[in-house]
């Protein structure tokens, strides 16, 4: 009598088996993909006794650390400009760009071509809104200095660190406050070129600098800190830098008397990496908050 064979017990995974391949789905997922998921955000921000035009699009974009490396940074001016038409169809009547521009290094400009700026700013000159396109350095910008701020205003990009102007058809001011980290924050002497009263839209790189507003009616956003671009469930960022408290770096924060708006930003900077904190442009539209 022959005996009947037994069944073969499957074969199961290590748990370092699981454990690598988890690990490997996280460098997939953080390194290949949520850097380049750009986030289109839309906010509706009700503002107390607002005077400007109802339902006024502010469209937000920070941080993008434009490179030619788009292995180490990302943020390629193929990207850039996928980005750029990405706001341009929402239909803003104000952008603003809150800094950091331009990477501090990866951009190698080809021999004989226009320098690295000349090449960001005619990107970002191709942004669209009718009561125009507003911009603050960031560190990474105060490094190529002058050339890139007279690249950006030849382009059509108005870089109003410290200073305040009005809107060409609307009781609004637009607001811009240099970089705290290159000690260019000067907050009070952009503020005094407001006429009484006045509601404003306020931007700046650092969030830091908000801790010098009086209160404000109008909208207030900053950039620099990325979200932390890693952020860990429960925990927050996993890395902070600079003067920014760890809870005011991605979103609705309170300064003082004022609510202010941290974007997560667009590009990376040190390393390539993004998790649970996506790269995002933000379009807030402004109302009455008893409208």
């Amino acid at each position: 009598m022959t005996a009947t064979p037994a069944a073969a017990t499957p074969r199961r995974w290590h748990p370092l088996r699981w454990l690598l391949l988890a690990i490997v789905a996280l460098g997939v997922w953080s390194v290949g993909i949520e850097p380049r998921w750009v986030a289109a955000r839309e906010i509706d921000h009700a503002v107390a006794g607002w005077r400007g035009p109802p339902g006024l699009r502010v469209a937000v974009a920070s941080d993008w650390h434009i490179t030619s490396n788009g292995w180490l940074r990302v943020m390629t001016l193929e990207r850039a400009r996928a980005i750029v038409d990405e706001i341009n169809a929402s239909h803003p009547d104000v952008v603003l760009l809150p800094g950091d521009l331009i990477a501090d290094r990866g951009f190698n400009a080809p021999a004989g071509g226009p320098p690295a700026e000349e090449l960001i700013a005619g990107v970002l000159g191709r942004l669209r809104a009718p009561q125009g396109v507003y911009a603050v350095f960031g560190n990474h910008d105060q490094m190529r200095g002058d050339g890139f701020r007279a690249a950006l205003e030849r382009h059509g990009v108005r870089v109003i660190d410290n200073r305040a102007v009005r809107l060409p058809d609307a009781p609004v001011w637009v607001v811009g406050i240099g970089d705290e980290i290159a000690g260019q924050s000067r907050p009070s002497e952009a503020l005094a070129q407001l006429p009484a009263g006045a509601q404003a839209l306020v931007f700046m790189h650092e969030p830091s600098s908000a801790r010098e507003l009086p209160p404000l009616q109008g909208l207030i956003v900053a950039g620099h800190t990325h979200g932390g671009q890693v952020a860990l469930p429960g925990l927050g960022p996993l890395v902070t830098s600079g003067k920014t408290p760890k809870d005011w770096y991605y979103g609705w924060v309170r300064a003082n008397a004022n609510d202010l708006y941290v974007t997560s930003g667009l590009g990376v900077s040190l390393f390539p990496i993004r998790f649970n904190r996506r790269p995002e442009w933000v379009l807030f539209r402004l109302r009455d908050a008893l409208a």
